[in-house]
């Protein structure tokens, strides 16, 4: 299995370790953290995001089309009621070009396949121990 570690940084901030990378997360100001870092709903929208990029630029490139200029405008809203949780996602995919209703189209459907996306889908098994 893949590990990623999380350590208290101080306040409601966090220290993420993952493949040798790190970074913070930590609650905006009006949630009462110092807004050092994304909060981890961020990271969970960005990581759909971010998936959605990759797999629309690896299939531009697979085509021969330019991928300077994509990216993935995104925003989300969580849901009033309990859970807390994210109720919607709107994602929107802008191209660097026109390419063509067709190959939108091929890119949609290979878009809606990203790992993120399809996890979502079909969720994992999540075992959470204490101790």
């Amino acid at each position: 299995m893949e590990k990623v570690a999380v350590a208290l940084s101080g306040g409601d901030a966090y220290r993420i370790s993952v493949r040798g990378h790190e970074f913070t997360v930590d609650q905006p100001p009006e949630a009462g953290g110092e807004g050092l870092g994304p909060a981890p709903v961020d990271l969970f929208v960005a990581s759909l995001a971010s998936c959605v990029g990759f797999y629309a630029g690896r299939y531009l490139a697979r085509h021969g089309l330019p991928r300077e200029g994509l990216r993935v405008e995104t925003e989300y809203e969580m849901t009033a009621d309990r859970p807390a949780r994210v109720g919607e996602v709107r994602l929107r995919v802008v191209l660097p070009q026109d390419v063509g209703e067709t190959r939108a189209r091929a890119l949609a459907a290979v878009v809606e396949h990203c790992t993120v996306h399809n996890s979502l889908r079909q969720p994992p098994r999540v075992d959470i121990v204490i101790g």
